[in-house]
């Protein structure tokens, strides 16, 4: 899964303050600001306000993070990630007129903090301090989404359960649409895929690298039986891998009940759960002939709100997009619920140009204000 696009590694204001900077950034001010284990945040003195861009300069023998912080409360500003001895890197701002200091959080050693020093001829407002997230800040969101996805795994058993029945049927139409009802409802647990490990591949696993292909004999789950309910095969031979799909699940909903969900999955999968349906489903990339790309999208957005709906109480007083982000993914719905007519999907592959277009564009959009919610919400150090 894609983490790179939602881990940044250098993130002034935690992306509010690069939204606050305009043109080309400008040369670093001054000399490097030099940090190491014991000595935070030297030879900063007297900056000067407004559009800004400040080197810092690892001079340690240990690789750490640096945060530029409100003394006062902590909040963060811009953080570097990972700075390594003798690397120079820089964050860029608006300093407005206030007090700054230099968090150093070097590896296997405590927080320091350095002198404050006050920015006396900036603008009035500026870069705004993001409270730090702690794994305890997150914790009644973990607990909410684990709630969420115990009950949809238990709906995706009984919609499974109904997938195998249709099969016996005999009835390819009534497996199609027995199949898709169990797909969307795997789609919609959204965040916690990472938690699942192995049977997610298991259970919705492509053929992308497998020897064999789609005839390889580890492509099972609902995707396998998608392109046999597609491609003519027998639907006797469906049901032996609906049989195990119902076993995979099974051990599935016994083994997450005794896991750990890591508290930054749900910022992270708040982007990332987007960013794969844009890849895989809006490219037809995880089609296997039911042309399910927009159901599955559909469920995707569900997955989205389901993880936004948990973690809303701690970011949503963080990040100041947050009442836009939640407009653009009800109009992202509006645009994929439009594409079903007459109980039917459009396939991406039979869309108009100007539906591809405005689909695109709005999900694009949307993605680009969800990824600032990663780098928020990620649980940081604060000793």
């Amino acid at each position: 899964m894609p983490h790179a696009a939602a881990r940044l590694a250098v993130t002034a204001v935690l992306v509010t303050a690069a939204a606050a900077c305009t043109g080309t950034p400008p040369a670093p001010q001054g000399a490097a600001v030099e940090v190491s284990r014991g000595r935070c945040g030297v030879g900063w003195a007297a900056p000067h306000g407004g559009d800004q861009r400040i080197a810092v300069h690892n001079v340690g023998p240990v690789t750490m993070e640096v945060e530029l912080v409100d003394p006062a409360t902590h909040g963060v500003y811009a953080e570097i990630e990972s700075l390594a001895p003798a690397a120079t890197r820089a964050v860029h701002l608006v300093l407005a007129r206030g007090a700054y200091a230099f968090t150093c959080l070097p590896e296997d050693s405590d927080a320091e903090t350095g002198p404050a020093v006050t920015v006396a001829d900036g603008p009035t407002a500026g870069a705004t301090a993001i409270a730090p997230v702690t794994e305890d800040d997150l914790g009644p969101a973990v607990g909410s989404y684990r709630a969420h996805v115990t009950a949809g795994l238990a709906a995706l058993a009984v919609d499974v359960a109904t997938l195998r029945t249709a099969l016996a049927s005999g009835d390819r139409e009534r497996a199609r649409q027995a199949w898709l009802v169990a797909q969307m409802a795997y789609n919609r647990l959204g965040a916690a895929y990472d938690t699942f490990g192995d049977t997610a591949d298991a259970i919705d696993g492509l053929p992308d690298g497998l020897p064999a292909g789609v005839r390889d004999k580890d492509f099972t789950g609902l995707r396998r039986i998608e392109y046999g309910l597609w491609h003519g095969e027998a639907l006797p031979s469906l049901g032996a891998l609906a049989a195990r799909l119902a076993s995979d699940v099974a051990g599935l909903r016994k083994d997450f009940a005794s896991s750990r969900t890591d508290p930054n999955d749900l910022p992270l999968r708040a982007h990332e759960i987007l960013e794969n349906t844009l890849q895989f489903e809006l490219t037809g990339a995880a089609d296997q002939g039911g042309g399910a790309g927009l159901a599955t999208m559909s469920a995707n957005l569900d997955g989205t709100r389901a993880v936004l709906d948990a973690i809303a109480p701690e970011l949503r007083p963080r990040y100041a997009g947050w009442t836009t982000v939640e407009q653009e993914l009800s109009a992202v719905q509006r645009l994929v619920a439009a594409q079903q007519r007459g109980g039917r999907w459009t396939p991406v592959r039979e869309l108009s140009t100007q539906d591809r277009e405005r689909l695109d564009g709005a999900l694009g959009q949307l993605l680009e204000d969800l990824a600032p919610i990663a780098a928020i919400g990620e649980v940081r150090r604060t000793q």
